[in-house]
């Protein structure tokens, strides 16, 4: 880059965290970035185990677990840099050690010291252990996430009590790393609440009767992180496994919502940055009409935009993250906006790319159609544009049923 970015030196990174980052720009750049696109042509379903274990050896599976654990307990702020790092260099690759912090969060949240002693030290050994979390269905999207909407969720995931122990059955769609993932916390409701209004997270072990690997979804992008299905047929929680209480799932799901688009929105920062990185090489080497493209005005507009919208998207998410790193509860509106605004810069820097790139960009062998491909999943997970407007609006106005 022609400007200087050093999450490392971040002010409010304490020493170990500084550390930690060095070692992710390097790990980024010299080992991620490399297989991006051989990793965007692997076969559905699989994940690449190789880069997964340099990563884990690294820390990124144990990031948020507390240091008193094993853990590096690094702060918000520090993973959401790490994610923009990570993403900067394959997005799909912070998705796959992003969900399974996201698995990791609601025990985090909780403090439940059972559960927590029970399930963290997983990802504490010498080989790599995935998970994931597992909200969405075929028919509920924002019906699991918009709390007013709960009253009209249909054919959900049903928990049905039986003696000290639970019965989950449904299908949960479109759950990153559900494929390879161990263990999952599943969003499932109570049997004979309406809608999703007893929604209750459970922590789920895969690995048993009850649970099978459903459908590989074949997606746009993200492709290095699989998703897929996870069919519940009775599958046996037992009562222990409940995280917070009975009913307790909205709450413990809008507080994960607001933590998550924080590391979405370092994720579509990431992207948008690696279209400008691109964009700038392209017009700092390419000649027309006998002058570099950057000199010419209408390229130099077009990377002004794309430089001002990565420092915008950033400056939100950070200021974002800081919030939730500080406020208990985690504020819903800048969450909300970062994820907004970061979601759009990284699909228009992409397509600002492939302008200034031109006919080059449009072959395959270049590499763009990944970048522009993965510019549009940041905007599907943890709240579309009008999910996010929703909240928004909502607190713009102080109306707790549009929350």
């Amino acid at each position: 880059m022609t400007y200087a970015h050093n999450p490392a030196a971040h002010p409010l990174l304490d020493s170990v965290e500084a550390a930690f980052l060095e070692q992710v720009v390097a790990f980024a750049r010299e080992e991620i970035a490399p297989g991006a696109a051989e990793r965007d042509r692997i076969e559905k379903g699989q994940v690449d185990w190789d880069t997964v274990r340099k990563g884990h050896a690294l820390g990124l599976l144990r990031m948020a677990i507390p240091r008193d654990f094993g853990g590096l307990g690094l702060s918000q702020l520090a993973i959401a840099l790490t994610l923009e790092e990570l993403a900067c260099a394959d997005p799909g690759m912070a998705l796959v050690f992003g969900a399974t912090g996201l698995f990791q969060t609601p025990l985090l949240i909780c403090e439940n010291p059972r559960l927590q002693e029970k399930y963290l030290p997983a990802f504490l050994g010498p080989e790599p252990v995935l998970a994931c979390n597992a909200v969405a269905e075929e028919r509920n999207g924002t019906d699991l996430v918009l709390p007013q909407q709960a009253p009209h969720a249909q054919d959900m995931t049903v928990a049905r009590r039986s003696g000290g122990e639970y019965l989950l059955t449904g299908t949960k769609r479109y759950i990153t790393n559900a494929p390879v993932a161990t263990y999952a916390t599943v969003m499932a409701n109570l049997d004979g609440a309406p809608g999703s209004t007893g929604l209750t997270c459970f922590v789920t072990e895969l690995e048993q009767d009850g649970v099978t690997r459903g459908e590989i979804h074949d997606k746009v992008g993200y492709r290095t992180a699989p998703a897929g299905e996870l069919i519940l047929d009775n599958a046996r929680v037992p009562e222990e496994n409940v995280i917070g209480d009975e009913n307790g799932g909205w709450d413990l799901n809008v507080a994960i919502g607001n933590l998550t688009r924080v590391t979405c929105a370092a994720v579509a920062t990431g992207i948008a940055r690696h279209a400008l990185d691109r964009a700038v090489a392209w017009t700092g080497t390419r000649r027309q009409g006998g002058r570099l493209l950057f000199e010419h005005q209408m390229s130099a507009r077009k990377l002004a935009d794309m430089s001002a919208r990565v420092s915008a998207a950033r400056a939100l998410y950070l200021d974002a993250v800081l919030k939730a790193d500080t406020v208990i509860p985690t504020p819903a509106y800048e969450p909300a906006v970062a994820k907004l605004v970061a979601d759009r810069a990284a699909i228009d820097n992409a397509d600002a790319a492939m302008s200034l790139i031109g006919a080059a960009a449009f072959q395959r062998e270049d590499g763009m159609d990944r970048v522009l491909r993965d510019a549009y999943g940041p905007r599907i997970y943890e709240g579309s544009p009008e999910a996010l407007a929703l909240v928004i609006t909502g607190e713009l106005f102080g109306v707790p049923e549009v929350r």
